[in-house]
């Protein structure tokens, strides 16, 4: 089913919308979740949640990219419950991740954060847009999707030493992009 007609589904209230979307974005859903959240009950309860929240949601919203949307849920929703589980302890698996990113992004601790977080999200579509897409590929998979090194290198047939080496440019090529953009980093 096209994601206009299961749109359409949610607008009508009917819960064959649930059905439909778990059918089309569910393993997605679940991907998302069990990157961020090791655990498999607290990856499955968010991805439930996931599914609640879209019905709240639409209506009144009405998606442009379906999927996005639905990922971006499962995803906010997972870091939610990944930072509450972790809120005492360090160095888990998804911190790895976002750490390697601490010193290119800026800190958004200010009274202007809302304002700040709008501009640096246009500045990172904008330098998303004109990656490659092998490199685009890459930064999301690490950065967005929380996935490995080792499972990203598997899936492009690389080597983990390679993919390691452009995820690092790439992260100095954003920081360049963001100072030039006149991002405090």
């Amino acid at each position: 089913m096209k994601d206009p007609e299961i749109i359409a589904l949610f607008f009508e209230r009917s819960e064959q919308a649930i059905t439909e979307l778990i059918n089309k974005y569910g393993t997605a859903v679940r991907k998302v979740t069990s990157n961020i959240l090791k655990d498999v009950q607290d990856a499955e309860e968010c991805a439930n949640d996931t599914y609640l929240t879209v019905w709240n949601r639409i209506p009144p919203t009405s998606p442009k990219y379906l999927g996005a949307f639905v990922c971006r849920i499962a995803r906010n929703l997972s870091l939610t419950r990944y930072y509450a589980n972790t809120a005492q302890k360090r160095n888990s698996y998804y911190d790895v991740a976002l750490d390697e990113l601490e010193d290119t992004i800026p800190a958004l601790s200010t009274v202007e954060s809302v304002y700040d977080a709008k501009e640096l999200t246009g500045y990172l579509n904008q330098f998303l847009k004109e990656l490659s897409k092998e490199d685009r590929y890459l930064f999301l998979r690490r950065y967005w999707y929380g996935d490995g090194v080792n499972e990203i290198a598997q899936n492009l047939g690389m080597k983990p030493r390679r993919v390691s080496g452009r995820l690092f440019r790439l992260r100095q090529k954003l920081q360049n992009y963001l100072q030039n953009e006149g991002m405090i980093v």
